[in-house]
């Protein structure tokens, strides 16, 4: 069986945004799937991490084609003059109106919809036409975001109308991300978000999703279609799956280290964070440490933690390899989401790594769950600053007991590791392309 997957980006781009696409082009060959992957050039991104190509197997091929995009740093700001908002506006609130915006910020922001990499299609659609042609693809797998990607479902869908077709959603769209990270929030972004979503739904032979929260979003959101077509194939670790629980011992008068992975950016707004750190009594704040890794998007961002004096150490970006290796000597992980569909990546690279895990999360979201079904960690509403610092306290009285008290679900940990979760995804593929093999 010949798959076409279709990513933006792809190593040696680093960050977690890569790690799916990767995963599959790493495991489906397993199952059977000669892997053909396309993806941009010169997409723009905030870091490299070359030793992930190391993963890809050597059959898999890479396709590269240019994107009419701008270099990460100038995208950027872009972003800022078109949203013109700060991590210190409040988080999920919408833009004004488009036409309450200048005509200026008007028009280059309607320029760039649904998203900035909508310069990458007029080069994806024909090498992909091309592909399939050439190749005799049974199926295509495009994975989004950037959502612009997902008008290739339609396109790819009128030129050839019996090819298996799969949109893979890494991120729920119109409920959460429009309104956490996008540049623009404006009506005439929500009606071309609409569409678009709407249209590749329509047009897929089947729509996969990341969490449970997500694909209950998408099914009911489209009841016009056929349960039957949405899936969930959740993200996964990729290190070997824990065999006991890792407690990092803390020394007499040491710190308590908490490490967060990963970029700080609308969904893991550092606000609240902030503030419950600050309301710590200070005979406990000089007690814990908490080491932030990797890339933080906004000045407003990087000036609030480093409000938090010696408390804080903000590292910057780290290969992944690396990062993870970090887990190592830390007495806990820290995620932050405000998100309440979406499940960070990261997480689960939190799972296999065994250590307990502090969230400041949203009770209603599926990190919740799944740090109650792996007994991985606690958790405190993401919006709560009291209850976030008492989560803060608390770990910091109990870490000179978590050997006694952290006690994961290593059976369920396991579950998320990539190579099931891939088999389940190669199983899906080769149900929906009528078994080839």
């Amino acid at each position: 069986m010949k798959v076409l997957l279709i990513t933006f980006s792809f190593p040696p781009i680093g960050g977690v945004g890569v790690l799916r696409a990767l995963s599959l082009a790493h495991y489906l060959p397993l199952h059977g799937i000669e892997v053909t992957v396309l993806t941009a050039k010169n997409a723009p991104a905030v870091s490299v991490d070359p030793l992930l190509l190391q993963q890809l197997p050597a059959g898999v091929d890479v396709q590269r084609t240019w994107t009419l995009d701008l270099p990460f740093r100038l995208r950027k700001a872009v972003k800022k003059f078109v949203s013109k908002r700060g991590a210190a506006a409040p988080v999920a609130m919408p833009t004004p109106s488009a036409k309450k915006q200048p005509l200026l910020r008007r028009l280059i922001a309607d320029l760039l919809l649904p998203d900035p990499q909508i310069g990458w299609l007029p080069f994806a659609f024909p090498r992909a036409v091309k592909l399939i042609r050439a190749r005799k693809i049974d199926l295509v797998l495009i994975t989004v975001p950037p959502f612009s990607c997902a008008r290739l479902v339609t396109k790819l869908r009128h030129r050839f109308p019996a090819l298996p077709i799969v949109i893979d959603f890494r991120d729920e769209w119109l409920t959460s991300t429009i309104n956490l990270v996008s540049f623009n929030r404006s009506e005439r972004a929500r009606h071309v978000a609409q569409t678009v979503e709407s249209e590749a739904v329509r047009d897929a032979t089947a729509v996969v999703a990341v969490t449970r929260a997500a694909q209950r979003e998408l099914r009911e959101r489209y009841p016009n279609q056929s349960a039957e077509k949405f899936y969930c194939v959740p993200n996964g670790f990729q290190s070997e799956p824990p065999v006991a629980s890792r407690v990092t011992p803390i020394e007499e008068n040491g710190r308590v280290i908490v490490t967060f992975l990963g970029s700080v950016y609308g969904s893991t707004d550092p606000s609240t964070f902030v503030a419950a750190v600050h309301s710590m009594p200070a005979a406990l704040r000089a007690r814990i440490l908490f080491r932030f890794i990797g890339h933080v998007e906004t000045a407003a961002s990087r000036a609030s933690l480093l409000s938090l004096g010696e408390t804080v150490e903000l590292k910057g970006f780290m290969p992944q390899a690396e990062a993870l290796r970090a887990i190592d000597d830390t007495t806990y992980l820290l995620l932050i989401s405000h998100d309440p569909i979406n499940v960070s990546a990261k997480l689960y690279d939190y799972l296999g790594g065994a250590k307990p895990i502090l969230a400041a999360v949203k009770p209603e979201g599926d990190v919740r769950r799944l740090l109650e079904e792996t007994r991985t960690g606690w958790w405190a509403d993401s919006e709560d600053v009291p209850a976030m610092t008492q989560l803060f306290v608390d770990a910091v009285e109990n870490a000179p007991r978590l050997a006694d008290t952290f006690q994961p679900d290593l059976k369920a940990i396991a579950g998320f590791h990539r190579a099931p979760l891939a088999e389940k995804y190669a199983e899906l593929l080769h149900s929906l392309a009528g078994g080839n093999r």
